[in-house]
This record gives C-alpha cells, structure tokens and sequence, in this order.
C-alpha cells in the first residue's frame, strides 16, 4: 500500500560502500569552509544542521553534532539538548516551506541499525506526504525529486536566517 513505506533502494549501493568510512562527512563537512557546497544549512554552538546528500525526501536533513561522537549517549547534555532544539526549529522551517503532513524523525545507532554513517551520530529529519513513494525508485532505481538539493537548500537555509 502506497504510503507504508519510504522506498528507497538506490540508497543500497551508498549504505554499502565501505570507502565512505574512511573519512567522516560530519566531521569534514564544518571545517571545508563552504557550507553551501557541504549542504550545512544552520550551524550552533554545538551541532549544526546539514541537507542529506542522499535524501528520502525534499527537505531531508540531519542534525549532528560537531564533536565525533558515535553513540548518542556518549554526548553531553547541552549538545543533546541543541541537537532537539535544531531539530524543533528545522521541522518548524521545514512545515512553512513544504507543509508535510508528517515527519520521520530518529537516529539510526550503528550500521546493525541502519546507520550509513556509524562513526559519528546525526538525527534523521524527513518531511513526509501521503503517497510521498511512487514506481519510479521502485521499477527504474531513479529517484524522484521535484526540487534539487540547491534548491533545497537556499529555501531550508533561508528560514534559519
């Protein structure tokens, strides 16, 4: 049934792929100095909010702290604190610019959990419609977006501002 489930298969290949682990994009990404090219949207004090390379959903986004972190409990209080409250601003954000009718939001805590990226821990924000799968990722291993990632991101970064 339409709607259940995000299906999401061209993701299979990135989860995957062991190379990406040599590096970790949450900890690269603050410190290139470009953020637009990093797709970081809003930095804090201690987390920042980044646009998912690899998105379910337009407006997919992460919320990850600064510091290299693999478990969620391992991260201090302030740092677990701003990281809901960047996820609040950002659905909040999020709810002007696309008007979801849900979200899926969560952490997925090592790679047994789903975690493409288990080294460093980062919140999941995915806006959701009804009806927000279709054929196309499903028959063809296209996805179907109807805005670009740039285009993402001048209009998630804008309501930071």
């Amino acid at each position: 049934m339409v709607g259940e489930r995000i299906w999401a298969p061209w993701r299979l290949a990135y989860v995957m792929d062991q190379s990406k682990n040599e590096t970790c994009v949450f900890c690269d990404a603050p410190g290139a100095g470009d953020d637009e090219q990093r797709l970081i949207v809003h930095r804090g004090e201690h987390s920042f909010v980044i646009l998912n390379l690899f998105p379910y959903t337009n407006g997919h986004l992460m919320v990850s702290p600064f510091e290299h972190v693999a478990r969620l409990q391992d991260i201090n209080g302030e740092t677990a604190a701003e990281i809901m409250a960047l996820a609040q601003r950002a659905m909040g954000i999020l709810d002007e610019a696309y008007r979801p009718e849900g979200y899926n939001v969560g952490f997925n805590q090592g790679r047994v959990a789903g975690a493409g990226v288990d080294s460093h821990i980062h919140l999941h924000v995915v806006p959701r419609w009804g009806g927000d799968t279709n054929f196309m990722p499903v028959l063809a291993d296209t996805l179907t977006l109807p805005q670009t990632l740039e285009d993402t991101f001048a209009t998630v970064r804008g309501g930071f501002e």
